[in-house]
């Protein structure tokens, strides 16, 4: 099971961080700073370690442009695109069930050493 491509995939995408910057990434390209505004609580350094390892993984590209000051954008690859639709249907799942899940973990708190 070592070399199964869907723990692979599942071990790119299973960092929450990830996930958030995909999706900050389907409508087109983005700057470093749009990505900490859209995240929602995301740091400078933990962004730039999730967006290497995303373009470590073909997901991602990074884009510098030679101007002053030098500008760089990132946007998702032909690759990172494929995941739209899935992310798409979790966020939707998420909306749809967010508070049975909420709901769920308040109820058994009171069980939990």
């Amino acid at each position: 099971m070592s070399d199964c491509p869907a723990r692979t995939a599942i071990e790119i995408i299973a960092n929450k961080w990830s996930v958030v910057t995909l999706y900050a990434l389907i409508d087109g390209p983005k700057r470093h700073s749009e990505l900490v505004a859209l995240s929602g609580g995301i740091s400078r350094k933990v962004l730039t370690q999730t967006l290497r390892r995303l373009q470590s993984n073909g997901l991602v590209d990074r884009q510098r442009y030679a101007e002053v000051p030098p500008r760089v954008e990132y946007s998702l690859t032909p690759l990172g695109r494929t995941l739209q639709e899935p992310i798409a249907m979790l966020t939707e799942w998420a909306q749809t069930h967010g508070e049975e899940l909420v709901d769920f973990q308040e109820s058994t708190e009171s069980f939990r050493p």
